[in-house]
């Protein structure tokens, strides 16, 4: 017999540690090849991790909630086979916790990784350590190093967990710190802080927690308004040519390809040839410095089957021809659907596109996904009675048209850049060919 260590996979370039959100098997538990073990979550995606051998779950070596870096081994699973990895010293799960903290800090000082707090030091005056999760929920919360010290946490070691925090910043901790931060003398009148009331529930009332990734997504839609000066500007669009031509062919696609065409990959090719166009839009913003992406990678705006969304990413958008984009965009889209996106489907985003109209909305001001610096919202197809301008004169002809509506950072972005590059992608839309082959 020899014993297996399971390890916590990598999970993307930018993401360092996960938490355990569920064990799926118990010590005692016999394991095939290829099973889900664990789920865990990181402040992206949820996940399962499997087991690469065929054998039996002999430890556990982290609790459900403990936050583990990535590379550390998480399980030991028995097999039966001679040549399988052994364990020849596992560390007791405080050393772990240790360890773990030192390799993300470590990562942290070597620009490894990104996040979206300041990571010039993950352990508080007292030596208490936060993990970068932790630390971006508090800053965009405004909590202080201060005040995380005075959350009681119910992680290892007295940790203050993701759980921990939420549920702080839930239980009302601003009317709790305006007592607490009380000024000895009398402020302005400008400058007094009043606590926000509760909010009355009527015996009628149905009180409805949050998800985590609600939360989640609640946290980076605020953070994202109080970070960008979002600004928008909109372009009318005539897609004739374009309904036209997917109605001749979709039939034969469908056929061929065994996949449906919709519109959403003839949008993302024209999206990606307009950033070729204006590089200065694939770009990301870190404090006072730009950061010129080589790559475009489109991320798209996805719904889950709780209703909330996410948005996987289809790398290196403008090499591909229009069917692997198609494929690539149905792949990405059905996997979301199913929960079955992993954590490096979601990396890498450089800028990012969501289709409003799918839910009958014909115009939307969507929040800019940072560190990106524009989003833009592909509004409902409607048929309108339109001036049709020929070399005999003009006439009222019925075509389809659409609304671009482009949101992009005004701090880095100005409103000539921001209007051009929505107008190209415009203009590669009415120029489709209707003769294009596939």
């Amino acid at each position: 017999m020899a014993r297996y260590e399971l390890i916590l996979p990598k999970m993307g370039e930018s993401v360092a540690e996960a938490t355990i959100t569920a064990w799926l098997k118990e010590v005692g538990d016999t394991i095939a090849m290829d099973e889900a073990v664990l789920e865990i979550a990181t402040d992206k995606v949820d996940s399962e991790v499997p087991s690469e051998v065929e054998g039996v779950l002999i430890e556990k070596l982290y609790d459900v909630d403990a936050v583990v870096a990535v590379g550390q081994a998480i399980a030991i699973i028995e097999t039966a086979g001679e040549n399988t990895a052994t364990v020849t010293n596992t560390p007791k799960k405080e050393e772990k916790t240790v360890e773990t903290a030192q390799k993300i800090e470590a990562s942290i000082q070597d620009n490894s990784i990104k996040t979206a707090v300041d990571t010039a030091a993950l352990q508080s005056a007292s030596g208490r350590f936060y993990s970068p999760l932790v630390k971006n929920i508090a800053k965009a919360e405004g909590i202080s190093i201060s005040e995380l010290e005075s959350i009681s946490g119910t992680g290892k070691d007295g940790r203050v967990s993701k759980k921990d925090i939420l549920s702080y910043i839930e239980s009302g901790r601003k009317n709790k710190t305006a007592v607490a931060t009380k000024p000895a003398v009398s402020p302005k009148p400008t400058e007094v802080k009043v606590a926000k009331a509760a909010i009355p529930v009527g015996v009628d009332d149905e009180v409805i927690p949050m998800s985590r990734m609600g939360k989640l997504i609640s946290h980076h839609m605020v953070a994202s308004v109080q970070t960008s000066a979002h600004v928008q500007s909109f372009v009318e669009v005539d897609v004739t040519n374009i309904v036209n031509w997917r109605n001749k062919i979709k039939d034969a696609f469908l056929k061929r390809e065994g996949e449906k065409i919709t519109f959403t990959p003839i949008f993302m090719q024209a999206i990606a040839k307009a950033l070729r166009d204006f590089p200065m839009m694939n770009i990301a913003t870190d404090g006072e410095n730009i950061i010129k992406r080589k790559h475009i990678n489109l991320g798209m705006a996805a719904a889950l089957p709780d209703g909330n969304l996410i948005v996987p990413v289809i790398k290196d958008a403008d090499r591909l021809n229009l069917v692997g984009m198609t494929k690539a965009v149905n792949d990405l889209a059905s996997r979301a659907r199913n929960n079955k996106l992993a954590p490096d489907d979601i990396q890498g985003g450089t800028y990012t596109v969501t289709n409003v109209g799918g839910f009958g909305s014909i115009l939307g001001t969507p929040i800019i996904n940072q560190p990106q610096v524009g989003i833009l919202a592909l509004g409902a197809i409607r048929k309108e009675p339109s001036v049709i301008e020929t070399p005999e004169g003009d006439f009222i002809g019925i075509r389809s048209k659409m609304y671009l509506s482009h949101s992009y950072d005004h701090r880095v972005v100005n409103g000539a850049l921001g209007g051009m590059f929505v107008k190209r992608v415009a203009d590669y839309l009415e120029a489709f060919d209707v003769n294009t082959e596939i």
